[in-house]
């Protein structure tokens, strides 16, 4: 603190050079912020669906956007150009929160991972079960993915609204168990929801991966190499048949995770600026006149970067675009849907609205929760200090806010149906809707704010 200031009187800079945030700390903040962002974005683009500007609306989202010229043309729709091209930074987002939490976060140690990796098993066979055993005969079987996903952003901004009521070890497991479930989704999408392949594509876009693995192992930490070679594999993935925006998964887990500068050299190199720029200071103390300070201060930035792991400063550069406009520009894109409240009976006798439905609440419900209580009875496992299955239970109904992973889904499942993809999105936004409003009410008046963990059997 400032000699004779007050931190009420700091500048909004000098707090947030001050402040000092975990990864995981980061990461809960902005997915919080994005949860709510979400929430209005998701009304809006409901409210234009439903009002006279609706024809404006979807003509803008057919609209055809052209990018490139001659044999170098890409023609897609505005809607195509967002779910195949903006998701593509979502997804590369994804992939870096992954391989950050599988090396060095919740999921690195086996026996603490395996709770959120068995709850979020459970919670995606549970709801595919659910919805193919509605949908066994029929031909929308193919949207057994949609209620598999859960949207941790949704999620997060609930349990932000519950304040100190929830434990932190349950705001963690739900953390990891939605990593662990957007990996899932990322392997659904890729096993299941292709389209026929072209091998030549597909050989080229295993060229660039070797590219890109060459990178890493021969210590390139720059980012530009990794950045161009990403956007020639996103268009190799979209020539192929491959759902491109799994080049930003891919392109993730081939960004180093290790830091050109270790700790040491980068303490001895920092303390020797710091010396240099103290001397330095004493002659001039206005950086603008004092090329020498100028210079060291730069070299000390300079050294910040390499001291910091490329995956780790491209995730935390990332998380901003893809949380405050990615996402909301997804939501807006894909979250209009034209209600049909004068016939409620069509929603609830519809195979797929119901599949979706079942699937996010009973489905979720019964997966995350009985699978985290086998775990646990079992001994292979236990919960985090504080949680009981009462939050376990509040968290289960929370996994039921399916939103963005489930609509992205619904698109590749029911794209040639729009009928079908109309009555999955309908059932998606319903069955997030109660998912957020039980697991609210669970957590708030039921769940105590703090539990003793179920004694180990063993």
């Amino acid at each position: 603190m400032k000699e004779g200031i007050g931190r009420e009187h700091l500048a909004p800079w000098e707090k947030a050079f001050d402040r000092v945030l975990t990864p995981l700390e980061e990461f809960i903040h902005r997915q919080t912020t994005s949860g709510i962002l979400l929430m209005l974005t998701a009304v809006a683009a409901l409210l234009i669906a439903n009002s006279p500007a609706a024809e404006p609306y979807f003509h803008l989202l057919h609209a055809e956007v052209v990018v490139g010229s001659g044999a170098w043309t890409l023609r897609m729709s505005l809607h195509h150009w967002i779910n195949d091209g903006l998701m593509a930074l979502f997804f590369l987002v994804v992939g870096l929160e992954l391989k950050r939490e599988l090396l060095v976060g919740e999921l690195s140690d086996p026996r603490q991972a395996l709770l959120p990796i068995m709850a979020a098993i459970g919670g995606m066979l549970v709801p595919a079960l659910l919805y193919t055993a509605i949908n066994f005969n029929g031909p929308q079987i193919s949207g057994w993915g949609v209620p598999m996903a859960t949207d941790i952003a949704f999620a997060l901004g609930v349990l932000a609204l519950l304040g100190g009521r929830v434990p932190a070890g349950l705001l963690t497991l739900l953390v990891a168990l939605a990593i662990v479930d957007d990996l899932g989704a990322v392997v659904v999408i890729a096993l299941f929801y292709t389209s026929e392949l072209d091998l030549g594509a597909l050989a080229a876009a295993g060229g660039i991966l070797g590219l890109l693995v060459a990178l890493n192992l021969g210590g390139i930490r720059r980012l530009l190499p990794y950045m161009l070679l990403g956007v020639l594999l996103w268009l190799a993935l979209l020539k192929s048949g491959v759902h491109a925006t799994l080049a930003g998964v891919i392109l993730a887990f081939t960004i180093p995770m290790k830091p050109k500068l270790d700790t040491q050299r980068f303490l001895q190199r920092a303390r020797r600026l710091l010396d240099e720029i103290a001397q330095v200071q004493a002659k001039e103390s206005c950086i603008v006149l004092n090329d020498h300070m100028r210079s060291r201060v730069t070299a000390l930035a300079d050294g910040v970067r390499l001291a910091q792991a490329p995956a780790q400063t491209l995730e935390h550069s990332l998380h901003l675009p893809s949380a405050y406009l990615v996402i909301p520009i997804f939501a807006l894109a894909n979250a209009g849907i034209p209600l049909e409240l004068s016939a409620p009976g069509n929603l609830l006798a519809d195979p797929v609205a119901l599949g979706v439905v079942f699937g996010l609440l009973g489905g979720k419900l019964l997966g995350i929760t009985g699978f985290v209580w086998f775990t646990v009875k079992l001994g292979w496992s236990r919960l985090p200090t504080g949680v009981g299955f009462s939050h376990v239970i509040g968290m289960a109904l929370l996994g039921g806010i399916g939103f963005t992973m489930s609509i992205f889904i619904a698109e590749l499942a029911f794209g040639g149906s729009p009928d079908d993809l109309l009555m999955a999105k309908t059932g998606i936004l319903l069955a997030s809707l109660l998912a957020g409003m039980g697991g609210y009410l669970r957590l708030r008046f039921i769940a105590p704010a703090r539990e003793e963990p179920a004694p180990d059997p063993s």
